[in-house]
């Protein structure tokens, strides 16, 4: 018998300021159901400060607190949560083993060109609003700013709504834009274009190995720059005793944003079931996990060799889910940011829109960019390289940038 969508997924409103928003999720499970979810809701801008969750391998029940903003986008965040929702793609016939690691459907890809009168503070970051509010996902970019001052900006972007092929999406994302920039924006071009040509727009492939090394590195270190170790202990362990077909793993560490989504990813690129699952984040900013989970062939695992990678990378995956580096390019300062693509594909929410948040707040001006992803270490990474306008940066020290960016991405500004 077929499920109504109105039954699928639930959204509670807060029933006064300060308390949270409370989702409700009921529909046919599949493995990393729970990573898709958390991701939306960090696309959102939300924050998961409570969680519970079963299944019985093939019906799930989600119950998540969040902490919403005035400006929340309820009814488009449920429709996006229905998305991803097994049920929403078939109400009869229910298929429950979709791939786990089924690749994201492959949206066109349009050019987004125009140029600038001149370049200010916080420019980019108010076009990265732009694009976000109306759900235009940034794939590529390449910023550039000419000797007299102007900016020519190419954003190679994917649109959610797929509607952009259409003029009335186009003159609406138009006058967006000339609404936030006013007077400076010269002119402004939208055009479909092929995967070949995206592919040539990523800008340089070459990492220098100094940067990649260290940057890049899987293992944890108590030498990292800051103390990060130190200032957020991280503690992972297994029990396979409290349950006779379930391998319990639980979690204390600092929270941060996205935390939730981090580790669901995690557990779904290693194509692990969570069968029951429980956290919450205390006023200390403390986070609990506990998570009864199996393999993907049902059982428990009990092999000391996999329980120790998984903990391993679980232990990394939540002390390093974003790097952050200030490095030298030539005489220039370049701020390099990067965060694991998950096997299915999908890059990380919000990071291109948190740092250009963080360099408008700190007054910094951002020279060019590119994005591009790059095979690293085994892993398949997302990096950002902003090269950093030199006459306003010198007046910010170097640490001061980093501390900025990161504290942004990890939600601690």
């Amino acid at each position: 018998m077929g499920i109504l969508r109105e039954d699928v997924v639930l959204i509670s409103p807060a029933e006064k300021a300060g308390d949270p928003t409370v989702i409700s999720v009921n529909c046919p499970d599949k493995t990393g159901l729970g990573c898709d979810l958390c991701r939306i809701i960090l696309l959102f801008g939300l924050s998961i400060t409570r969680g519970d969750f079963s299944t019985d391998g093939k019906w799930c029940y989600i119950v998540l607190w969040v902490d919403g903003k005035t400006d929340t986008r309820w009814d488009l965040l449920e429709k996006r949560l229905l998305e991803v929702c097994p049920s929403y793609f078939s109400t009869s016939g229910i298929d429950y083993y979709r791939p786990v690691n089924q690749q994201p459907k492959q949206l066109d890809v349009f050019l987004l060109k125009f140029w600038c009168s001149c370049d200010r503070k916080g420019l980019l970051h108010d076009i990265t609003q732009v694009l976000f509010d109306l759900e235009l996902t940034i794939k590529r970019v390449k910023v550039s700013t000419t000797p007299d001052g102007k900016v020519m900006d190419l954003f190679f972007i994917t649109d959610t709504r797929e509607l952009l092929h259409t003029k009335e999406r186009q003159s609406q994302t138009i006058l967006h834009l000339k609404t936030a920039l006013g007077d400076i924006l010269v002119s402004c071009e939208i055009e479909s274009v092929g995967l070949e040509i995206t592919a040539c727009s990523q800008g340089t492939l070459f990492l220098p190995s100094t940067i990649t090394e260290d940057m890049f590195s899987l293992e944890l270190s108590s030498r990292h720059p800051g103390g990060l170790l130190a200032s957020n202990p991280i503690s992972v362990t297994v029990d396979n005793t409290l349950s006779p077909s379930h391998t319990l793993i639980q979690i204390l560490c600092q929270d941060h944003k996205g935390l939730i989504y981090d580790t669901m990813r995690t557990l779904k690129d290693y194509n692990i079931q969570v069968s029951y699952g429980r956290f919450f984040t205390n006023r200390k900013g403390g986070c609990e996990l506990d998570l009864f989970i199996v393999q993907a062939d049902g059982k428990k695992i009990i092999d000391r060799n996999k329980q120790n990678a998984l903990c391993s990378r679980l232990r990394m995956e939540l002390w390093r889910p974003l790097r952050v580096s200030m490095v030298s390019r030539g005489p220039d300062t370049e701020l390099l940011v990067a965060n694991p693509v998950e096997f299915s594909g999908r890059g990380r929410p919000l990071v291109f829109h948190d740092i250009t948040l963080a360099l408008k707040n700190l007054n910094t001006q951002i020279f060019s960019v590119e994005i591009g992803r790059h095979m690293i270490c085994d892993r398949e990474w997302e990096v950002y390289r902003i090269l950093l306008d030199e006459g306003d940066s010198c007046h910010v020290p170097r640490i001061k940038i980093e501390e900025g960016v990161r504290k942004m991405l990890m939600g601690w500004e």
